[in-house]
């Protein structure tokens, strides 16, 4: 009995030290995003050896949104086709493929870059596969959800199509849940 008591013992003690590692880690990828703005993040696009730098949007607003093929809400893409298209001189749609919801984006990039063009004629910027929740949080994401990141508010990304629109200035105006299309009067009264 007493064996099992400092093996239990022992194993708390080694759950706890992995929670205060995975915690000091939070905690410093935390630190190294604060004071950025969305300008300086930098992301690989869905197209390989292609960079996403959103310096270059500088002037125009942007609206960010995790994207999966085999979902409800997958045909939002044409949505976001056409509201692409129609504010295209101050708007810049960067959709980013995420699995994190239903296993409902398992493809390559080059396949779902396929599934994009022949499904929804996607002509906007498609950034590579990443994850959008959780402990591998890809930082961009981290700094949309966090408001000690954002300055604006905390948000939580709860499926796929969730939405960010940024200002012309690289602020965060909101964010908007996956049954929010893309054409919906809060998302375009601010464009």
């Amino acid at each position: 009995m007493k064996r099992l008591f400092i093996v239990l013992l022992s194993f708390v003690a080694f759950i706890n030290s992995c929670a205060q590692k995975k915690s000091e880690t939070s905690k410093a990828k935390t630190k190294e995003l604060m004071g950025k703005t969305i300008y300086d993040f930098k992301v690989d696009a869905l197209e390989e050896g292609k960079t996403i730098n959103f310096a270059d949007y500088k002037g125009k607003k942007i609206l960010i949104v995790d994207t999966a093929s085999k979902c409800g809400f997958t045909p939002q893409y044409a949505d976001l086709e056409k509201l692409s298209e129609e504010y295209k001189d101050k708007l810049v749609i960067v959709g980013f493929p995420a699995n994190n919801f239903g296993k409902q984006e398992p493809g390559t990039n080059e396949e779902i870059g396929a599934f994009c063009q022949k499904n929804y004629g996607v002509s906007f910027p498609m950034a590579a596969k990443v994850s959008v929740t959780g402990d591998d949080t890809a930082p961009i994401f981290k700094y949309l959800t966090e408001k000690q990141l954002n300055g604006v508010k905390d948000s939580k990304i709860l499926w796929n199509f969730t939405k960010f629109l940024i200002d012309e200035n690289g602020k965060l105006i909101d964010s908007y849940v996956s049954d929010v299309k893309p054409t919906d009067e809060a998302i375009t009264k601010h464009l």
